[in-house]
């Protein structure tokens, strides 16, 4: 059976569901990360209030005209004001009052001097410089200004986004609820860790693999399992949680063997298939169908198949449905500095280290079996059909992971 291009299997995948537009209020503590549901609007201005930017005196500029160290002029300080404190005295002729970094300007000054340019008075001081109009002076709402918009709606909160929005008093934010997941490794010789290791039997990857993944890119992992291969089982599992998530991924049970169940599942259900089979290597038996208005994405079971099929669909789904910027591919041109021998008659996808415009290869094969040599891999190379080898110095495409 001939498979559907990949750029078409995406853009199936991407069309067949909606963005997920659910809103919950979230603490801003939990915040980051998550995609914002409401333009943030400044409540006030940012600073607050006219303030010092250092340590030092608050006094009018024409006062000090001409000071210098051979001409110091002195001024009364009248009082003395810490950040988070205030004075009601108004400054007037001839009279400062010691201010420190973050302190509210007082009323009648309208410059600063830096505490070293003076003698560091406490009843009177002596000024060795002079400064002009507004110099060291913050005004209010330099930062912020009350009534603009901050974070429009569907952007990512970084740390950043965190400190203006505590900077403006919020406590909570409006986020798109996170992307509800299943995710079932199946398979009768896939065994969970902290068990002995029997005759046939290896142990799960997949499920944990791509259950951390599913973290990474934001995700809520509802459920993650590990079953044999009985397709009555893996339905009733699938009907059992497919109100609860938005999305189902497996592993396994996907090409045309025995014990390849996941096309009776699919029948089991009653979902509608939209595709079997994408002309890429690894990960080429992939079937994606829908089931209850859900997705249902089912990998190969082999580990590198399994992620990097993850990465080329399984994100886009995710970026579809979650609506995170950071989700969206990314491809890049480089120059490959080693060589990759073997001949790709179809599109083939191998591990890879992107750096700077130059790419990589990892130590160790390159089956869709091994998952050792993908540590440190931060890319795929996308090899054309028909490529006979790659040579060091050839310009070749990455999707960055």
């Amino acid at each position: 059976m001939v498979g559907i291009e990949l750029e078409l299997a995406v853009d199936l995948i991407c069309d067949s569901v909606e963005s997920i537009n659910d809103i919950e209020e979230v603490s801003i503590e939990d915040a980051r990360g998550r995609i914002i549901g409401e333009d943030i609007i400044a409540p006030i201005n940012q600073p607050p209030f006219d303030r010092s930017p250092l340590d030092g005196y608050a006094l009018r500029s024409e006062d000090i005209v001409g000071a210098s160290k051979e001409n110091p002029i002195k001024l009364k300080v009248i009082d003395e004001v810490f950040a988070g404190g205030y004075t009601h005295k108004e400054v007037e002729k001839q009279q400062a009052v010691r201010i420190m970094t973050g302190a509210k300007i007082p009323n009648g000054c309208d410059c600063v001097i830096r505490q070293e340019s003076t003698d560091y008075g406490m009843e009177t001081v002596e000024i060795y410089e002079e400064i002009k109009h507004h110099q060291n002076y913050c005004f209010e709402g330099e930062d912020i200004k009350k009534g603009s918009k901050l974070i429009e709606i569907g952007e990512k909160l970084s740390h950043v986004h965190i400190g203006i929005i505590a900077s403006m008093g919020y406590e909570k934010v409006k986020v798109i609820r996170r992307t509800r997941v299943s995710l079932i490794s199946t398979g009768d010789e896939v065994i969970c860790g902290g068990t002995p290791l029997t005759e046939g039997k290896i142990y799960d990857s997949n499920r944990r693999m791509i259950a951390a993944r599913l973290e990474d890119l934001g995700c809520e992992v509802v459920i993650a399992k590990v079953m044999g291969d009985d397709e009555n089982l893996i339905a009733n599992e699938i009907k059992n949680v497919i109100n609860n998530v938005d999305v189902v991924f497996t592993t396994g049970g996907v090409s045309v063997g025995k014990k390849d169940i996941m096309h009776q599942v699919i029948q089991l259900l009653d979902a509608k298939r939209v595709f079997w089979r994408v002309n890429m290597k690894p990960g080429t038996p992939a079937i994606y169908a829908i089931y209850e208005n859900k997705p249902l994405l089912c990998l190969s079971g082999n580990p590198f198949a399994a992620i990097s099929t993850f990465e080329l669909m399984g994100k886009q789904l995710l970026y579809k449905l979650g609506q995170d910027p950071d989700l969206k591919e990314v491809r890049k041109e480089a120059i490959l500095q080693d060589e990759f021998l073997k001949e790709s008659r179809g599109r083939r996808l191998i591990r890879a280290i992107y750096d700077e415009g130059k790419v990589y290869l990892p130590k160790g094969g390159h089956s869709s079996g091994m998952l050792g040599s993908m540590i440190g891999c931060n890319c795929l190379i996308d090899i054309k059909p028909g490529t006979p080898k790659l040579d060091k110095g050839d310009k070749v495409q990455v999707v960055i992971l």
